[in-house]
């Protein structure tokens, strides 16, 4: 009885539960945390995160990560900013940036497939590299936007909802449908489980990693583009840190460092965890200094609930 609890407060359930508990709690004590007003700008904060989460997931669940997702969301940002200033054309900026970021994505994944090179000290190089690029680039300077019409893919609302955040939630739908759905979907999960028993399966593990990483790439320049209309500029150090707030919405999320284990409604509750938490410490004035300490709590939680799941559900 105690065991079967214990898997429910830890699986995906408990998560849920978890989440409603802390979302009452913080509606009570925190004063105008559900005005209309502020649930927009709470959506709209986590937009850059989920987009990325979307992707991440697939990476972790493959038993690999990309820490190198921030400065791709800096850079494509960049490209689409400067491409659209040079041609005068907004839909070429926004393919360059998509080709950009993808590129990125597929280096990564084919050295790390190919050549068997760690995803950490891979996406660890390649994060140092698309930044100083972005640097360089721009002369370590914001580039702001010639064409006003580009402010209008953040500015733009359906349904009285800003675009970004339709935005998001077709790209949750779309990648929790390749998850659950889809032979790709399944083979990430087998990947993630045990490569080699995935291998003799017939699963084309290495093109699947590098599918993998060319996703996450292309999300990150969604990602970057929506950034960059909404900040109105190309910021070189724009999204710095964003990697280790995307792994840790995903890890709450329950989503399996060990590999094997990822559920889409588990990262949204992640991402809106994250969310919360960041508008929360905004709305109370507390101190970025302190929100640092407050992220880096998050972030051990988030390893210790992985911890507990794992053995909880018998994967160690």
């Amino acid at each position: 009885m105690q065991t079967s609890l214990k898997k429910i407060l830890l699986g995906e359930q408990g998560l849920v539960v978890i989440f409603v508990l802390a979302f009452v709690l913080v509606s009570l004590l925190v004063p105008n945390f559900l005005t209309e007003r502020n649930m927009l700008g709470l959506l709209q904060s986590v937009v850059t995160v989920g987009i990325v989460a979307c992707t991440m997931m697939f990476c972790l669940a493959a038993r690999d990560f990309d820490l190198s997702v921030g400065s791709n969301v800096a850079f494509a940002g960049m490209v689409a900013v400067m491409a659209s200033n040079a041609t005068g054309s907004i839909l070429l900026g926004l393919l360059a940036a998509l080709a950009c970021g993808a590129f990125v994505g597929a280096i990564n994944g084919v050295v790390i497939a190919k050549f068997r090179i760690n995803a950490l000290i891979t996406t660890l190089a390649t994060m140092q590299i698309v930044r100083g690029l972005a640097l360089i680039a721009s002369d370590g300077r914001a580039v702001g936007i010639n064409d006003p019409n580009f402010y209008q893919l953040a500015l733009s609302k359906l349904l009285g909802v800003p675009t970004p955040i339709w935005v998001l939630i077709l790209l949750f739908v779309a990648f929790g449908f390749v998850l659950n759905r889809t032979v790709f979907g399944k083979n990430t999960l087998a990947v993630g489980g045990n490569p080699e028993a995935s291998r003799l399966a017939g699963v084309n593990v290495d093109m699947t990693r590098i599918w993998i990483f060319t996703l996450q790439g292309l999300t990150c320049a969604v990602a970057g583009i929506l950034l960059a209309s909404r900040i109105t500029s190309g910021q070189p150090n724009a999204a710095v840190g964003l990697e280790l707030s995307v792994i840790s919405a995903c890890v709450l999320g329950g989503v399996s460092l060990a590999g094997g284990r990822a559920t889409m409604s588990g990262v949204i509750v992640g991402v809106l965890i994250m969310g919360i938490a960041e508008n929360v410490m905004n709305l109370l004035n507390i101190p970025a200094f302190y929100q640092y300490i407050v992220r880096g709590v998050i972030l051990l939680i988030a390893v210790l609930l992985d911890n507990l799941r794992s053995t909880t559900l018998g994967r160690r």
